[in-house]
């Protein structure tokens, strides 16, 4: 499965709200991706005595979901200037993870963004694994392109916790050696992290009109299916490629225009070198590659929200005009010849940028983000 369509007109990103393991806020957030500097710590929310693995990326003490997206929301919204007797019909696109807390979690962030921020509840919640909250902005982006909705919030949210952390470790994905290592030699998994994320999106007549700051646009999208296999995703990169592609033409953007990915690429042998294919039947494998990061090596891999959580990084790199480094590299590896970013973060001279991501099953997303 593809979807394709012609060129459509951008669509302003004027309020963001976030929570990761480096605090609440986009600027802790900011710093350390472009620093590449991880956050992950033996886990103290619960009890890993008998895990392999016993780090991940995750806030001190114990946070509660539905509040974290409560607040994230509700900083998204002032943020963009979105006022409660505005919001009454402004839909809610909400990525969360599917379990017995989905729809418990879900009733109080609808009845906490009513009561804070004027919302009148939850559109919509999309729990299709690590592209949930890419998902929604292509959703959003599409009702705002056709004018059924001139501005929609999008939230996601996952919180390190128990059960998924057994499961990831029990199945051998999470790395044994306390940080994940993207396209590098002697990578060998991924680290769950925390993340809490919202977005204001609007179309740009509207924020145009009210003045509104916007810190960068969604200029296309596209989503795409591999068919191939239940959890590994092509080798070849195919179907990345095209979700790729049809985000490119969406925008009516060539590939040479694009100066940076922001990878979905976790650490682990299969997913990277796909992934580094699929990279380079887009863009080519010589000088023609734009650089590369895939900043799960700082913050973790969170699930349904690592999609929103890297598209709101890829905002940022290019509002503040600096690459995020690509951290844990040990050294090349022939499956994954890229243009990483590695000895620092690198000045973004760039107006366009990828944020891709894929997820068992073998869905793939591609999210071009157009500086401001």
């Amino acid at each position: 499965m593809t979807e394709t369509g012609g060129s459509v007109a951008p669509v302003a990103v004027t309020g963001l709200g976030a929570v990761s393991a480096f605090g609440r806020g986009t600027r802790p957030l900011a710093e350390a991706v472009a620093a590449g500097r991880p956050g992950f710590a033996p886990v103290s929310r619960f009890d890993v005595t008998r895990r392999a693995t016993v780090h991940a990326a995750a806030l001190p003490g114990d946070p509660r979901l539905a509040d974290e997206l409560i607040s994230v929301i509700e900083d998204a919204c002032r943020q963009s200037g979105l006022r409660p007797r505005d919001a009454a019909d402004v839909p809610l696109l909400l990525g969360l993870h599917a379990d017995p807390q989905t729809a418990p979690v879900a009733a109080r962030v609808a009845q906490g963004i009513s009561q804070r921020c004027g919302l009148a509840g939850i559109t919509r919640t999309y729990t299709c694994a690590c592209v949930a909250g890419s998902t929604a902005v292509a959703h959003a982006a599409s009702l705002i392109g056709s004018g059924a909705a001139e501005r929609v919030v999008v939230a996601a949210g996952y919180l390190v916790e128990p059960d998924m952390f057994a499961v990831f470790d029990a199945g051998r994905a999470l790395t044994r050696g306390g940080r994940p290592r993207p396209f590098s030699r002697g990578r060998d998994g991924l680290l769950l992290g925390d993340a809490v994320v919202a977005v204001v999106l609007e179309s740009t007549a509207s924020a145009r009109k009210r003045d509104a700051d916007v810190l960068a646009t969604v200029a296309g999208w596209g989503r795409s299916g591999d068919a191939y296999h239940v959890c590994r995703p092509i080798p070849d990169g195919s179907g990345l490629a095209r979700a790729i592609e049809d985000a490119l033409g969406r925008a009516g953007v060539g590939p040479a225009q694009v100066g940076y990915v922001n990878a979905n690429a976790s650490g682990s042998q299969l997913g990277d070198g796909a992934e580094a294919a699929a990279l380079r039947r887009v863009f080519g494998d010589g000088p023609g590659l734009p650089a590369v990061s895939s900043t799960k090596s700082v913050h973790g891999h969170a699930l349904e929200a690592s999609a929103l959580l890297e598209f709101a990084v890829t905002v940022l790199a290019l509002r503040d005009r600096i690459l995020p480094v690509n951290a844990g590299y040990l050294g090349p590896d022939e499956d994954c010849r890229l243009d990483l970013v590695l000895d620092g973060p690198r000045p973004a001279d760039t107006g366009y940028a990828l944020s891709v991501n894929s997820a068992f099953g073998g869905a793939n997303t591609a999210l071009l983000v157009g500086a401001a």
